[in-house]
């Protein structure tokens, strides 16, 4: 089995991993609230569940019925 002849110190090391960073999500504004959401994801506005401008649940027809 191989082993390093060297130990890799701490700084080399840390100089390798430089090229992995976190990239900021991708916000999009909905057409019909004006929210901002991630895109490709359900948000809530006002007890309503929203995607692509349609409304998917709408928990205040629930709340009112019971």
């Amino acid at each position: 089995m191989a082993h390093p002849k060297r130990k890799i110190s701490k700084t080399r090391r840390d100089k390798r991993r430089t090229h992995y960073k976190a990239t900021a999500p991708t916000i999009a504004k909905d057409s019909v609230t004006g929210e901002m959401h991630l895109f490709h994801r359900a948000h809530w506005h006002e007890g309503k569940l929203y995607y692509r401008g349609q409304v998917l649940i709408d928990k205040t027809e629930e709340e009112t019925a019971a």
